[in-house]
């Protein structure tokens, strides 16, 4: 059975750091695109960044470039985002998802695979 594990959130001041895990059970994650998404109360999941673990290529949304940093640790079956320079406007429940390779989308209709979510709250 395919799972997502998804673990990091907490409560941050502003200009902070977090870094979130993604654990992979069922499946391995090589073969896959990793994404993150954050949902905000009263507004659509939105992409935050993604990684095709097969050859580590990356896409970030314009809202966390240079902030943000998408990683895989395959031998533990894991992705990162690490989260700095941290603002209020962060604050959302994150999720990570996953699916085969396809030129990294965006949207969250393309990704089948999802888990939990982990909270972040970034307080001014």
């Amino acid at each position: 059975e395919v799972q997502l594990q998804a673990s990091g959130g907490g409560l941050v001041q502003a200009g902070g750091s977090l870094r979130l895990s993604c654990a992979a059970s069922g499946f391995t994650i090589d073969d896959y695109a990793i994404a993150w998404f954050r949902q905000a109360p009263g507004r659509e999941r939105e992409g935050v960044s993604f990684i095709d673990v097969r050859d580590g290529r990356t896409r970030y949304a314009d809202s966390v470039k240079g902030r943000f940093t998408i990683s895989s640790d395959n031998a533990k079956n894991t992705v990162f985002l690490q989260m700095n320079s941290l603002k209020p406007e962060d604050t959302a429940i994150y999720y990570c998802a996953a699916d085969l390779p396809s030129g990294l989308p965006m949207s969250p209709n393309m990704y089948d695979y999802w888990g939990q979510g982990t909270l972040v709250t970034v307080s001014s």
